[in-house]
Parts: C-alpha cells; structure tokens; sequence
C-alpha cells in the first residue's frame, strides 16, 4: 500500500544510507531511496524479496511504497544521501519502506542477542527456513536480522499471551548478488553469522515445508510483484529482468543442493548434519 512520507526521524547504519521516517499511515518506515549509493535496482530486490518472504511464510517486515514530497524534502535539509564531502539529494517521488515493528520512541529493535536469548527466540526455525530462501535467490549478503519483543500467543486459548523475542528478516537487497541480478552459488553466501539458529539441522527434512513451498512457487506471485514495482525503478531494466526471473524459477529445484553445499564451505554450519 503507498504511503507519504511525513518526517525524519534518523538516519540508519548500512551502505544504502535509508532514512527513518514517520508515514502518512501512522507506522514508520526504513526508506531506502530510488539514488541510494549501492544501485536503484535494489529497491527492486527488496520489493520482490519481500513478497516472495510473505509468500512463504517467513517472518519479515510488512513493506511499502514511500513517496518523498519536494516539501518534505526542502523542509529538512537532513534528508540527503552522504557521498564523502558530497551531499546528494534524495530523489523526490517512490522509494522503498521496510516498516518499523512498533513506535520507535518505545520499541527497542536489537541487531544482536546473547546465546541465552538467541535460544529463546520464539520463531527461531524461520533461520532455516530463509536459509533455503537465500540460497535460491543468490543473496550474496550474509543474512541479516532484527529482534524485538512482541506479544506471542500461547498454544491453548485460555492461557494469557506473554512477550518473547521474535525475529524479522531484513535488509535483503542482496539478493541477485545486489545490482548485478546473478544466481550465485557460494557455499557461505545467505548464512547467518551465529551457528547456534542452526543446532537442529540434521538433514535436509529441517527445512521443510519450506524447500516443498519454494518447488511449488507460483509464477502468479512473482507477475504481482513485478507489476507492483514502479517504472522509475526499473528504468529500462525491465527485459533483463524477465531474464532473471526465468532463471529463478529454473533455480527452484536446485535449493537442496545449494543448502547441502553449505558443509563443502570452510566450515559446516551443521556439525550434526548426517548425508
């Protein structure tokens, strides 16, 4: 759904240089920009990454097109992308939001948890689950994550909801190694950097139902999303990305094998994988 931006809140850590900022819809977004540093086709990964995540059922951000106003812009002169003692403008018109899990005046969203509450995390399976997810979209990135705490619902009805930490999957505008919209097949691309998300993985039965959802995905959700991405994003990329999709889908049944692949690297994320 497209929201306006209304105001800065801060800007964020990360090569792509987003802004967080406050939307016409009440919520707050992570605002990557159409010129951002690292290539505007990364808007078009985040786009299609974050539909293809919703599709799958792995915990992720909801997402949204932000537009950028002229006024929003010349009335804050903080809105600016930072290219060594260059300012750049940011380009009026849509970018790409990653929404804030909360207010960020109260919400506190952590990059990083001790062992003893990465454990602990509610939906700690979605670390295999996007694992397989990397691996067939090429993401060249190691994978990248938030946590907060959040109310979690109990297994039986009648017993109250208690807070636990849960897990989002962010920054995915690597997948198709970034700009360059290539498959890689690196042994340690896509894995994230704490072995313990990994402890339960025996064989590839851990990583279902993902690998069955992602055998099985629908080309009709990958023509939604390509017909949701706006033309200034694409800019005469448009067959070059056909192209690449076509070799996504290609790609659906290799996934297991690029997972297997991941105890050929320099180390086995899976110390108690049994071929």
């Amino acid at each position: 759904m497209p929201v306006i931006a209304r105001r800065l809140i801060r800007k964020m850590r990360g090569g792509a240089q987003a802004h967080l900022m406050e939307a016409s819809d009440g919520h707050s977004y992570v605002v990557k920009f159409h010129n951002n540093p690292q290539h505007r086709r990364i808007l078009i990964n985040e786009w299609i990454a974050s539909t293809f995540l919703h599709y799958l059922g792995i915990s992720a951000p909801e997402v949204a097109m932000v537009e950028i106003t002229p006024d929003v812009l010349a009335g804050d002169p903080e809105i600016h992308i930072q290219l060594g003692r260059e300012h750049r403008a940011v380009t009026p018109g849509w970018h790409f939001g990653s929404r804030f899990p909360g207010d960020p005046a109260h919400t506190v969203v952590y990059d990083f948890l001790p062992d003893t509450l990465l454990d602990k995390v509610e939906n700690l399976s979605d670390f295999r689950a996007v694992l397989a997810f990397d691996k067939w979209m090429g993401n060249a990135d190691s994978r990248q994550a938030i946590f907060f705490r959040a109310r979690v619902l109990e297994a039986l009805a009648s017993e109250p909801q208690r807070l636990g930490f849960v897990a989002q999957m962010v920054d995915n505008g690597y997948v198709f190694e970034g700009p360059h919209w290539r498959l890689g097949e690196s042994a340690i691309q896509g894995l994230y950097f704490r072995p313990l998300v990994y402890r339960a993985v025996r064989s590839l039965a851990e990583f279902e139902p993902w690998l069955n959802r992602i055998r099985n995905f629908p080309e009709e959700v990958v023509d939604q999303a390509v017909k949701r991405i706006p033309p200034a994003w694409l800019e005469g990329d448009e067959d070059e990305l056909e192209r690449l999709l076509e070799r996504l889908m290609r790609r659906r049944a290799r996934v297991p094998d690029l997972i297997e692949q991941c105890c050929s690297g320099p180390f086995s994320p899976f110390p108690d994988w049994r071929p």
